[in-house]
């Protein structure tokens, strides 16, 4: 039996893997999977818990080293494709003897912790790593252009390929007509002329959150019936939740924790924004364009992949309130511009659609057995 391993530090990471797994199955493989175990991973055929810590610097993760080339020596994989900054560095390692012996490794960078405005310290510890790993890695998969440059000129993996992300069902976030907006509206008590943004990520550091809670405060001036949506969980909930109440912000703003629905909730929303100081390539970014939803987010790697400033939403210098608010003010003011920008959106998030990552994917894993 032909067999693939797939590896990510947490098993929730699985659901971006899924398309490609049933590929395989499709392909005759035996798919298996390895992670820190937290939930079930659905389609596969075995899943294997391994002690990953989330530091790749821990020495713990020695442990999950060992752990995870026992397995790979006991079942002889055609291929293993390794996800998340612990869950490659862990894979390559543990894998680099039956490397030699013919197994094919692919790593796929969700986006490197070092890029042009990066902080030194992300370089100093990251991209030597990288680079070291690159050796015992026969195809690194990029999901951005400035990532794809790097791997292409720095790194020494046998193949380095650039993808337009993990994917998106477009057949899930599609525009509603206006009855059905309103009527969603109705269920979630927002009102018809409720100017909502909704941004859907988790709390961290990263997401930057108190970025948008800061600009609300200046723009519910301006926008009476402004609403702010936060979709997600994470460490930063409690500090936006009491930032948010400190400003006096409570009824514009709402916190609806992890949405298993958040199509609908895109369907209720009028913009989509995002803070992030990072991204590799944003998802919850295509979901809101293919959803007909203009989008605002700074100016970093990842996002101007996806965001023409001016055709499918704005682009703003990281953490520069005041574009950000002139931004949401233009979409505001003119509502024309708002759906024109909304049909563009639509349009290009085609780019990103699940079927055309599985087969961008299997042209990769193709080439890679062939080798």
């Amino acid at each position: 039996m032909k067999k693939v391993l797939f590896v990510s530090h947490t098993a929730n990471f699985s659901k971006f893997n899924r398309p490609f797994m049933r590929w395989f199955h499709e392909q005759g493989f035996e798919v298996h999977y390895a992670s820190a175990g937290e939930e079930r991973v659905l389609d596969c055929d075995k899943h294997f818990t391994i002690p990953f810590e989330r530091s790749p610097f821990s020495i713990r993760n020695l442990k999950a080293i060992y752990s995870l080339r026992k397995i790979i020596q006991a079942e002889n994989y055609l291929l293993v494709h390794c996800h998340t900054p612990v869950g490659s560095v862990v894979a390559r390692l543990a894998a680099r003897t039956e490397r030699e012996k013919g197994t094919k490794i692919v790593y796929t960078a969700h986006g490197f912790h070092f890029f042009r405005g990066a902080p030194k310290i992300n370089w100093l510890l990251f991209y030597p790593i990288e680079k070291f790993l690159s050796k015992y890695t026969d195809c690194i998969v990029t999901i951005n252009q400035e990532d794809y440059e790097l791997a292409s000129s720095k790194f020494h993996s046998k193949l380095v390929k650039k993808i337009n992300g993990v994917g998106v069902d477009l057949s899930r976030f599609t525009p509603v007509d206006e009855q059905t907006k309103r009527t969603f509206r109705r269920e979630r008590n927002y009102n018809n002329d409720d100017f909502i943004l909704i941004c859907v990520a988790e709390f961290t550091k990263n997401k930057n959150q108190q970025l948008i809670i800061q600009a609300a405060e200046k723009l519910v001036c301006k926008i009476p019936s402004l609403k702010i949506v936060f979709a997600g969980c994470g460490e930063y909930l409690q500090e936006c939740r009491a930032l948010v109440m400190s400003l006096g912000l409570e009824n514009f703003v709402e916190f609806v924790g992890y949405r298993k629905d958040i199509e609908k909730w895109y369907n209720i929303a009028d913009v989509g924004i995002s803070a992030s100081l990072r991204e590799g390539l944003p998802i919850n970014i295509v979901e809101e364009m293919a959803s007909g939803l203009p989008v605002i987010c700074a100016r970093i790697r990842g996002q101007i992949d996806v965001v023409t400033d001016q055709r499918n939403g704005y682009l703003y210098d990281t953490d520069n309130v005041d574009q950000f608010c002139a931004a949401v003010l233009k979409l505001y003011e003119n509502r024309n511009s708002l759906l024109n920008i909304g049909k563009a959106c639509r349009e290009d998030a085609q780019l990103y659609s699940v079927a055309d990552a599985i087969e961008s994917m299997a042209d990769i894993y193709t080439q890679v057995l062939e080798k």
